[in-house]
């Protein structure tokens, strides 16, 4: 007896430049080690060659990830597929100073970035180049005009932003048409839908969700699993022990809720997410093949405006604990950066 297909992940428009991506996007960050252990060069290829399978078609990764070796992994681990049916999103603008975390958009800076991206990815083109977080000491007029450079040399194929405030869209914007703007949300992390997701709406902008599932918390990380020692959530606002124990009453309100849906809480996260409109794209990542399909198993919890609307209840601001960024990042990235008028 034939064994029956595996359901694949839809494909949409991510905005209204022309760029389509698989429903369901996957993020590499984890794949050098960041929640977790690294993965080697066989357990890359075999997690991506999976998601590919599955119909996940794009691919999020950035030369901040590892630093630089999650670009050099994933272009290895592409070569197995074909490059016209893969979207590969990558980023630039952070970089490691004595201070810790720096942030620059200097035209200089961004086509150096690119040519390397490039060179690691082993690609002749990047589908889609985000800034990663915004330099305020340069005007985004500077950043954009560089990138739109580089798309006109054919080495990029589409424009993003990521944790750029309104104004920063805008202007950018104005410039070069802006493809997608990549921003956490998920249950836990709703600060964008008062502003940012209208905006990018009025323009036509895709929105990247990245941590849908909360850092893996509604996954049980820090709740019914323990965070591993190595593991960078042990720096997280979230994810300390005073935090945890009023989160996890967020976590046990979700977990109750998922058994009227018939699905697991971290299905259930990813579901609200993937809901939240056919221009939503959601990256969660994973290094376990099991939680890829079980990802990809969110697509098929339904839920009507009204369930969202219920589920999205179960969690009000004040009721988490813990900002949603790094404490050593909060200077560059929170909230929403400006740049200086040009």
């Amino acid at each position: 007896m034939e064994q029956a297909a595996m359901p694949q992940v839809p494909r949409v428009k991510l905005g209204i430049q022309g760029l389509e991506v698989s429903k369901l996007g996957f993020g590499c960050m984890g794949l050098t080690g960041t929640y977790n252990a690294p993965l080697g060069d066989e357990a890359v290829a075999a997690v991506v060659a999976h998601a590919f399978r599955r119909g996940i078609t794009f691919f999020d990764t950035s030369d901040a990830y590892g630093p630089r070796t999650n670009e050099t992994l994933l272009g290895k681990a592409l070569k197995q597929l074909p490059r016209e049916q893969v979207q590969v999103a990558t980023k630039f603008g952070i970089g490691q100073g004595a201070a810790g975390m720096t942030v620059c958009g200097t035209p200089e800076y961004v086509r150096a970035c690119c040519e390397a991206s490039l060179r690691r990815l082993d690609a002749g083109y990047i589908d889609l180049y985000y800034q990663h977080r915004v330099d305020t000491t340069v005007p985004i007029e500077d950043t954009i005009g560089e990138l739109k450079k580089l798309v006109e040399e054919g080495k990029v194929k589409y424009i993003g932003l990521s944790e750029a405030s309104p104004d920063t869209i805008r202007r950018a914007h104005a410039v070069h048409p802006i493809t997608a703007v990549q921003m956490e949300w998920s249950l836990w992390s709703r600060d964008i839908e008062p502003e940012i997701v209208p905006l990018c709406r009025e323009l036509g902008i895709g929105i990247v969700a990245y941590s849908p599932i909360g850092r893996g918390f509604f996954g049980g990380r820090g709740v019914i699993q323990q965070v591993s020692s190595e593991s960078s959530l042990q720096r997280h606002p979230r994810f300390t022990t005073e935090s945890l124990e009023k989160n996890k009453q967020i976590y046990l309100k979700i977990e109750d809720l998922a058994k009227k849906y018939q699905c697991s809480p971290a299905q259930l996260a990813l579901a609200w997410v993937l809901r939240q409109g056919d221009d939503v794209v959601p990256i969660p990542g994973t290094t376990k093949t099991k939680n890829l399909d079980a990802n990809v198993d969110s697509l098929k919890v339904k839920l009507t405006a009204e369930d969202l609307k219920e589920i999205g209840s179960q969690i009000r601001a004040e009721d988490v604990a813990g900002g949603r960024q790094y404490n050593s990042y909060a200077h560059t990235s929170w909230k929403y950066a400006d740049t200086p008028k040009k």
